[in-house]
């Protein structure tokens, strides 16, 4: 069993702690196609989402996937093989039948966790077929070094993920008390200043808290060059998940007041805010096919831990299936029967029959 128990792991970072977490390696007896966390995600389009791990070293107060040290739900972070996530990733791109596919390397954490970040972007600039290689981060792990590399690794654009323009609102925000926000900001000048890379600034907004934030973040990003070749902005709405962190007093905007705001910050800004897949040349293609009906009974074999408290991660048929409301460690290598209760995008969540 490729597993490693972590007992107050320190990783990376000072005070990064996961306690009594286990850290699981995904190798090539696990398939990349079916779980949320880890692999690839294809959503019907020449873009696939990579996701190399799931750690993160911030526990932000309104995190959608309850990630980072103080996480209440997890039971398990992921890290896949490096060779085996790029050879996955080459043959769905060669299932897709595009010259011009794209690859989102993002997570339910921090991709910049990866121990092999700089080996990955490398590796994917090698698929011909890949011509876009775009990257989601915090940037709490970010520096002036690991920017030139990942730059001169073939990475194309940069989503960087500034909440708040206030150092106090950033680390509250953040949920972590050595969280640096002007460092990361000096780090964005120095990405639109010195590199190849694009620059996109992603924030959260998160209606109640940062709301003075966003435009000061939409004025930093036109100030500094963000988005040379993409839109330079790409504000996300608050949403509520069932696992995710939820603000005291915070309720998510309708998507009406949402869009209502951007197109006036639009015209007061003179700047795209309110996008599309076709501003980033992301179209609709083929997909892998759905291996599993909804309400299907399957027979899996256990593999491993699951995500979640209370979960089992099994395999079958190719796919990675979630089992949720299981009490006991699982047993690795039996045999089990599930009912299929999700399917969308080949990410299969299921439950004992």
């Amino acid at each position: 069993m490729n597993c490693l128990e972590v007992k107050k792991k320190r990783n990376m970072k000072k005070n990064m702690t996961y306690s009594a977490r286990q850290i699981f390696e995904v190798r090539e007896d696990i398939p990349l196609i079916g779980h949320i966390a880890f692999g690839l995600i294809d959503r019907g389009t020449n873009l696939i989402q990579v996701r190399p791990t799931s750690l993160c070293p911030l526990s932000c107060i309104f995190c959608s996937v309850d990630a980072g040290p103080k996480s209440k739900y997890r039971n398990t972070e992921y890290i896949v093989d490096l060779d085996y996530l790029v050879d996955a990733l080459r043959a769905l791109v060669e299932y897709k039948g595009v010259n011009d596919a794209q690859a989102h390397i993002d997570s339910v954490g921090d991709p910049i966790t990866y121990p092999k970040i700089i080996d990955l972007i490398q590796s994917i600039r090698e698929i011909e077929k890949v011509k876009v290689i775009s990257l989601e981060t915090h940037g709490a792990l970010l520096n002036e070094k690991l920017l030139d590399e990942m730059d001169a690794a073939g990475l194309s654009r940069l989503n960087l993920s500034i909440d708040a323009m206030d150092p106090k609102l950033a680390k509250v925000l953040s949920g972590t008390d050595w969280f640096n926000l002007s460092k990361v900001l000096d780090l964005a000048v120095y990405v639109s200043e010195n590199l190849k890379m694009d620059l996109l600034i992603a924030p959260v907004w998160i209606p109640g808290i940062n709301d003075e934030d966003i435009p000061k973040l939409i004025e930093f990003a036109k100030r500094i060059g963000a988005g040379k070749k993409w839109p330079p902005l790409g504000i996300q709405k608050y949403e509520e998940h069932k696992y995710g962190r939820k603000p005291k007093g915070v309720k998510p905007m309708t998507w009406y007041n949402f869009y209502n705001t951007l197109r006036k910050w639009e015209r007061e800004y003179g700047v795209k805010l309110i996008l599309s897949p076709r501003d980033f040349g992301i179209y609709k293609v083929k997909s892998l096919p759905i291996v599993f009906r909804r309400r299907q009974k399957v027979s899996v074999k256990i593999v491993g831990p699951g995500w979640h408290k209370g979960e089992w991660l099994a395999v079958a048929k190719g796919r990675v299936v979630a089992i949720l409301g299981v009490n006991e460690d699982p047993p690795v290598g039996s045999r089990v029967k599930v009912e299929i209760l999700r399917n969308k995008h080949n990410i299969y969540v299921g439950v004992l029959d």
